[in-house]
């Protein structure tokens, strides 16, 4: 057998090698599996908003687990802990007797204090040494700042603790749970610093009470102290705690409210609407505030007719002298009867009467329409009865006698005596309103001392039973504060009172003209 030349041996030898390193070139160019391609990659914002929603969960859990702080405030055990809120504020929970909100500050986070009991120990201490409670709330002012120091490191703490164990359950990595953690720490002290910048300590000049504490008002003072007092948030949150301690004390009962003896107590009612309820609750109002004047901006009865007219006959025995003035439900026939009652003030076409040392006058309602029909021109028609309504006005400062209060049914009448009278007060819409006009005149809308009247159970929801306590000194009659008071309609036992002063009256503030003719010239404003 002839010899294969090496050559051609090496030639066939590199021809065989390339299948095979093609075959190996292909097999690394296979694709991967479809399984591995086709899973799918989370998307960076989905896990940054479930690593948010597990911050905000876990740090709710642990406020909610090991949150709370028991501190001993004064006289009384407390429990103070921070809630997640969308509007912030502070809550004071006075089991059984209800609650105190105040617009403390603005951040994702509320503050709840919950007055759990009476010491009875500490208690018979201050009654067996009175002269303990000239110190008592100095003694809270410090309880207080402990307490809030110990809840500040324990909610740190808590949400620290909650975030990052929610994290490991959910994650299973340490370094994930520890940035929960960390992130859940930062969402705090945002909320802190963003409550810190926006601390109102003046939030106790204008709490809300709610459940049985809305009728003890007493628990923030009277008209002339809340201006002079109320200036510092931790002096008067103690102040709070100092009467509360009272409050329970009393066991049986409520204490009354107690208002300054110089105070001129003032209750407006408006568009009662033949509830014979109102009269109660207006009579235990009047005992409970000592009011000193009742008024009534109109709209007492639904259609005016004779046959209505027994339904006033309570006002008679209301206790305090009663100023009306005609709503457009009200008749002539409804005022000729009420003129004809004692201790009742009919106020018509502008003429002025001075009751319980303030001077009012009023005009009543040019429309009759007890049907709610609309008539052509009733608005030109109320703003002419505005505008006569001014014009005596304007005789009566000329004649050295001015008015303090004017009364009108319809805010848009009440409107006309702007710079002519300090205050004046309207009624008709059936929810409260106030606000300062253009020349310096403030306009008090009230609502429906009825609850709408029988009308009320037209509607999917009861409308509420509004009225207003109005306080004036007496000196200066001018008014210094107002509590609005709202309670439950139709099958409904709530009641809230809120407390406001005007900006005039809010400390700081420059002081107010002693007249309310502020107008760039000094003279009224022509009719709208």
């Amino acid at each position: 057998m002839a010899r294969v030349p090496s050559v051609v041996m090496h030639a066939v030898h590199r021809v065989r090698r390339v299948p095979r390193a093609l075959t190996r070139r292909n097999h690394s160019r296979r694709p991967a599996p479809a399984t591995t391609a086709l899973a799918p990659q989370p998307r960076p914002w989905l896990r940054a908003v479930g690593l948010v929603a597990v911050v905000v969960l876990g740090a709710w859990l642990g406020l909610l687990v090991v949150g709370n702080v028991r501190v001993p405030v004064g006289p009384m055990n407390t429990t103070m802990a921070l809630r997640p809120s969308l509007t912030g504020g502070t809550k004071i929970n006075v089991s059984p007797l209800g609650a105190l909100q105040l617009d403390s500050h603005t951040a994702p986070v509320r503050l709840d204090v919950n007055v759990d009991q009476l010491d009875p120990e500490r208690s018979q201490a201050l009654v067996d040494h009175p002269e303990r409670l000239s110190g008592l709330q100095e003694e809270v002012a410090r309880d207080i700042t402990h307490g809030t120091a110990d809840l500040a490191v324990r909610s740190c703490v808590a949400v620290v603790t909650g975030a990052t164990a929610l994290g490991l359950v959910v994650y299973r990595r340490p370094r994930r749970a520890l940035a929960a953690g960390g992130l859940a720490l930062a969402l705090l002290a945002a909320s802190g610093g963003t409550a810190f910048a926006t601390w109102n300590p003046d939030s106790v000049l204008e709490p809300k009470f709610s459940g049985l504490l809305s009728s003890a008002p007493s628990l923030v003072g009277d008209a002339r102290s809340i201006v002079t007092e109320f200036d510092v948030y931790q002096t008067e949150l103690a102040r709070l705690v100092t009467n509360v301690t009272k409050l329970y004390d009393a066991t049986s009962s409520l204490p009354t409210y107690q208002p300054d003896p110089t105070t001129i107590r003032v209750l407006h009612v408006s568009d009662i609407h033949l509830n014979p309820a109102s009269w109660k609750i207006i009579a235990s109002l009047v005992e409970q505030y000592q009011v000193d004047v009742i008024v009534d901006s109109g709209d007492t009865m639904d259609h005016g007719t004779a046959a209505e007219n027994g339904f006033l006959d309570p006002i008679e025995d209301l206790g305090a002298p009663y100023v009306w003035v005609r709503g457009n439900h009200d008749s002539r026939v409804t005022q000729r009867y009420l003129e004809g009652l004692k201790n009742v003030h009919v106020l018509d076409d502008g003429r002025a009467k001075t009751i319980a040392g303030l001077r009012f006058a009023g005009i009543g309602d040019p429309q009759f329409t007890p049907d709610r029909s609309n008539r052509n021109g009733a608005e030109r028609s109320q703003e002419l009865a505005g505008a006569r309504l001014a014009s005596t006005l304007r005789d009566q400062r000329a004649a050295g006698t001015p008015v303090d209060v004017a009364v009108a049914h319809e805010p848009s009448a009440a409107r006309e005596v702007d710079g002519t009278v300090p205050l004046v007060l309207a009624g008709h819409i059936h929810h409260e309103e106030s606000e300062v006009m253009r020349y310096g005149t403030r306009l008090r809308i009230e609502g429906s001392t009825g609850g709408s009247g029988l009308r009320a159970i037209e509607g999917k929801y009861p409308d509420p039973i509004e009225t207003s306590i109005l306080y004036f000194d007496r000196d200066s009659r001018r008014l210094q504060a107002w509590d609005s008071i709202e309670l439950g309609g139709l099958g409904l036992t709530t009641a809230e009172v809120s407390r406001h002063l005007p900006e005039e009256n809010q400390p700081g503030a420059s002081p107010s003209p002693t007249d309310a003719d502020a107008s760039p010239t000094g003279s009224a404003p022509a009719p709208r």
